[in-house]
């Protein structure tokens, strides 16, 4: 049986005090980043699609991304030119690979959509890449 070397450091807590506008063109908070954190492989956040809204169609170059829904329904394009198309309610679990061009669109004119955001790219905004759709 092989010994499991035991790492020090510590735990830490991070409340989002301010909101952040992405590349994406969505408000964030980001909560564990390498900024915030110290992470190394990993970010998280909390992001809100107001009503009616969507992102910027964009690509993670290098990263991949996994998402929760806590709240609301949203359709999410992806592909080349945004041609597919999935819907995602609360409770659901997404996961987007590396390089997918994508794009979520709120589904309701008037409750916001609220998602849990997991990247495998401690600069959370450094890999987001503007998708122009042709």
């Amino acid at each position: 049986m092989s010994a499991t070397k035991i790492k020090n450091g510590e735990i830490r807590t991070i409340q989002p005090s301010a909101e952040i506008m992405t590349k994406q063109g969505l408000p964030y908070w980001v909560g564990v980043s390498g900024r915030t954190a110290g992470s190394q492989k990993i970010s998280m956040s909390l992001v809100i699609i107001p009503p009616g809204g969507s992102t910027h169609p964009h690509y993670h170059r290098g990263y991949e991304t996994a998402i929760y829904i806590l709240e609301g329904r949203a359709e999410t394009l992806y592909g080349e030119d945004l041609k597919q198309s999935v819907v995602n309610k609360a409770g659901d679990f997404l996961y987007i690979p590396a390089g997918l061009p994508h794009q979520p669109v709120n589904l309701s004119e008037t409750e916001p959509v609220k998602a849990i955001i997991a990247r495998s790219d401690a600069n959370e905004q450094e890999s987001v890449v503007l998708y122009p759709v042709r």
